[in-house]
């Protein structure tokens, strides 16, 4: 069995992190909003212990914070990819600088690309894909898909160009 770390010790996950947390936000927000009166940090410490130990006595709010930071960690991550990749196609400094369009088209290609990563990451990829790409009537559906999505492109195309006109 793999060694248990300080971090993996129930007592600091279930009890120590989000006592800090809660502790670290309650007190955040009194010193900034001055609820209680300015310069008072000893109080709005006390207030804040008083909240933190209050929050980690009852389970279900716990158990709403854990699966909300862990929501939390997750969407950051793929926005930190996404603006990543984004920069990559967009960045203009000492270099190639991309137009409107170009631009939004790339970041739109981007944008699928971290949704396709997202689904391979979690796992859910084969649900998803397998009901959209191996069934019976798939291929069929897709054909006429992309013969739609082209002729309404190329229509658009020139009905912009002749509104120039």
């Amino acid at each position: 069995m793999a060694n248990e770390t300080i971090f993996q010790n129930w007592i600091v996950r279930d009890y120590i992190l989000p006592f800090l947390l809660v502790f670290v936000i309650v007190f955040g927000v009194l010193e900034k909003t001055k609820l209680l009166g300015d310069g008072k940090k000893k109080l709005n410490a006390i207030v804040s212990f008083v909240i933190g130990l209050i929050f980690v006595g009852v389970l279900y709010p716990k158990q709403v914070l854990s699966n909300m930071i862990l929501f939390l960690t997750v969407a950051l991550v793929v926005v930190f990819v996404f603006l990543l990749l984004y920069g990559f196609v967009t960045g203009n400094k000492e270099g190639l600088e991309i137009g409107g369009k170009l631009k939004i088209v790339l970041g739109v290609i981007v944008g699928i690309a971290v949704i396709v990563a997202v689904l391979w990451a979690t796992g859910i990829q084969g649900g998803i894909l397998g009901k959209l790409f191996n069934q019976s009537w798939s291929n069929t559906f897709w054909t006429n898909f992309f013969f739609v999505v082209v002729l309404v492109a190329a229509l658009a195309f020139v009905l912009k160009g002749s509104k120039g006109k």
